[in-house]
């Protein structure tokens, strides 16, 4: 099983009601957004926060030729009543559940409506596939707008998250895993944020963080490179150089919490594979929104992409500007 939701302990805004929505799940029915609606509940329940499911829709600009072919429900009236619909079925998912929850429908694009909307939650949630509607350009433009753009971070659950078998409220209480979350780090410009959620949900979980610090080798860095192919020497001393960078930020946090256990990896490989491998085991990745520098990781490009479609537990994108303790 993997992470099973945000941390009560992570860095929030310091007026819990200037986030009213709490944790905000986009939902269309799917297996994965049904997933992806246990996983939020979960989170909810860690943070003490109100859940709120939202299903968005969009009524198209329809002409007719005739006035016989034109509707008796309109088209406006139609797509409401669907997307009530399938909150109904967020609904009966949801007996049992202890804590409050807000089911509401919103017109508007899928992307846009969850970006407006995550200024005023503490962590936003989506499958990692959808049926169509709300999520079903989610590793299109949604995948690409809403962890970019969010006002929050945001977490995208896969396929292989485990919903569980209990009932009523047992169902929805977090379990304690002993798996490590990993925080995916840049050094050359480090997103504080992230590195602070992934500290906080490691100290929640009583469970070891993983700093992975990922270079690319020199010959991908770009043309300049291409004909450069150093052999494996060069490239472990490579390495090296960057395992000492990383160690002092590892001794950082040590100091900075005693109560943790915390190590750190460093790779001169390719990003993508390196960050999948990585969620095989850990019950939570924590990614940064993109990196610069040396390392060539705009974690919104096709690292981030291949990570989010392929990542075998939770991903969790943090933006550079999410609210820090």
């Amino acid at each position: 099983m993997r992470d099973d939701g945000f941390t009560s302990q992570s860095p929030l805004p310091a007026d819990p009601g200037a986030r009213p929505l709490g944790v905000l799940l986009g939902f269309d029915a799917s297996d994965h957004s049904v997933r992806a609606l246990f996983y939020a509940a979960r989170a909810a329940q860690r943070l003490g926060c109100p859940l709120t499911v939202v299903t968005a829709y969009t009524v198209p600009t329809m002409a007719y030729a005739d006035a016989a072919l034109v509707p008796s429900v309109p088209a406006a009236v139609a797509r409401l009543a669907a997307a009530q619909e399938l909150l109904e079925l967020a609904r009966e998912h949801l007996l049992g559940y202890p804590g409050e929850v807000d089911l509401r429908t919103e017109h508007g694009d899928a992307a846009g409506v969850l970006v407006g909307l995550s200024a005023q939650a503490q962590l936003a949630v989506v499958g990692a596939r959808g049926q169509g509607g709300f999520l079903g350009r989610l590793l299109g433009s949604v995948s690409s707008a809403l962890p970019a753009h969010a006002h929050c971070p945001t977490v995208v659950v896969p396929e292989q998250y485990e919903i569980g078998s209990g009932s009523g409220a047992e169902r929805f209480a977090p379990q304690p895993l002993a798996a490590p979350v990993v925080a995916g780090v840049d050094l050359y410009q480090l997103n504080q944020p992230a590195l602070e959620h992934a500290v906080a949900a490691a100290r929640l979980r009583q469970a070891p963080l993983e700093l992975l610090a990922v270079m690319p080798r020199p010959d991908a860095w770009g043309t300049a490179y291409m004909a450069w192919l150093p052999d494996a020497n060069i490239l472990e001393k490579y390495r090296q150089e960057l395992a000492k960078e990383l160690e002092v930020l590892v001794e950082s946090l040590r100091e900075s919490h005693p109560d943790l256990t915390i190590s750190g990896t460093a790779l001169v490989a390719d990003p993508a594979p390196s960050l999948l491998a990585a969620t095989e085991t850990a019950q939570l990745t924590v990614l940064g929104t993109r990196g610069h520098g040396r390392v060539v990781s705009t974690l919104l490009g096709s690292v981030s992409r291949a990570v989010l479609s392929k990542a075998q537990g939770p991903v969790m994108v943090v933006p550079p500007t999410a609210p820090a303790a």
